[in-house]
């Protein structure tokens, strides 16, 4: 859930999740949020639309533009919020890894 109650939440839809790995896809309306969660395990994102994210973390917050189809990945135990801080609707694939 969102500490800011203004924001609307962003939709996971799960689309696979078995012992290798769960796969999610995030649709975000402008303004949408994950709400803030730490990261159980590694993680790739795949962009399916352009994104302007507006990432928010424990000491501050920064912006990243991440064009469709680019791909990144981060560690396990990140903490953060994730905000669709664009004017059109995003949307991205987020496929985490199982030990």
């Amino acid at each position: 859930m969102s500490r800011f109650t203004a924001r609307p939440p962003a939709v996971a839809t799960v689309l696979q999740d078995d012992d290798r790995c769960r796969v999610t896809r995030w649709d975000f309306e402008p303004g949408a949020d994950t709400g803030w969660h730490r990261h159980g395990m590694a993680y790739l994102v795949i962009p399916m639309t352009d994104c302007s994210f507006l990432i928010e973390e424990a000491g501050g917050e920064r912006r990243v533009e991440v064009p469709k189809g680019a791909t990144y990945t981060r560690p396990e135990g990140v903490e953060h919020n994730v905000v669709n801080g664009g004017t059109e609707p995003m949307s991205f694939i987020e496929v985490e890894f199982k030990r």
